[in-house]
């Protein structure tokens, strides 16, 4: 693939889903089998739809889970490049990465809400983690976004 800078990147969403004891919900992928990498959920955004409603229908999409509060937008925007040889074959090869508004919400249901197996399924396997272990979790891809996610999570005092 040429010229790979010229791509514009996917605008979208992802969502730090904490539980009562500030875990953090992870999946680990259906299509991205080759390492134990794990993430929180994530997506584009619709036409007419707002950041926030997106997150929350992304959510719901990938887990089935509805029952969440708001706990706050993350101010900036977070940027990821996907790896050379994935550019063509994600996305149709339209954009080279990820721009992505992020949201924390805290999930006020018990874990029988959360149902991976949905119309399109995107995960194989999902579990709560220490929020300090995103990092050690995520493709390699998605470190320094995870990082920096980590510390937005120290910077709430949640323990």
């Amino acid at each position: 693939m040429k010229n790979i800078t010229k791509l514009p990147l996917r605008i979208g969403v992802g969502i730090i889903l904490l539980n009562n004891e500030n875990k953090v919900f992870v999946g680990k992928r259906i299509d991205y089998q080759k390492e134990n990498c794990w993430q929180m959920p994530q997506g584009g955004i619709d036409e007419n739809e707002n950041h926030l409603q997106a997150a929350k229908r992304e959510l719901e999409e990938e887990t089935s889970v509805k029952t969440v509060k708001l706990i706050k937008e993350l101010e900036k925007w977070l940027t990821y490049d996907l790896p050379e040889n994935l550019v063509g074959k994600i996305w149709n090869g339209k954009y080279r990465g990820q721009k992505q508004k992020w949201f924390i919400m805290k999930f006020e249901g018990n874990n029988a809400e959360i149902n991976i197996k949905t119309k399109k399924p995107e995960f194989l396997d999902w579990k709560w983690i220490k929020f300090n272990e995103l990092p050690k979790v995520a493709v390699s891809f998605k470190v320094n976004i995870y990082e920096k996610l980590r510390k937005e999570l120290i910077s709430l005092n949640l323990n």
